[in-house]
């Protein structure tokens, strides 16, 4: 009858061996998560800084295109000019 109380015994210290193991690693899991979530909303920050970032861009560059436009008429008008007063009075 001794057999079995040490039987016993093994087991429930087997499974408080395995249960702690598994805490341990639920532990170890649960802050890798937590580290994951971490970069996980930091790259999100950067993602949202990137995308005002390209959208300043963007405005930028369609208010150079204006500008560049803007400079070609008036160059186009300048060369007008003086074109016209560089011919010879007829």
């Amino acid at each position: 009858m001794d057999v079995q109380p040490n039987q016993l015994e093994s087991v429930v210290l087997q499974i408080g061996e395995a249960v702690l193991a598994t805490t341990e690693a639920v532990d170890r899991l649960a802050t890798q998560v937590d580290a994951l979530a971490a970069q996980v909303q930091q790259q999100g920050y950067q993602i949202f800084a990137l995308s005002d970032a390209v959208q300043t861009l963007a405005e930028n560059h369609d208010s150079a295109l204006e500008r560049l436009g803007q400079l070609t008429d008036t160059l186009q008008r300048l060369v007008a000019a003086v074109e016209e007063t560089d011919r010879p009075a007829g």
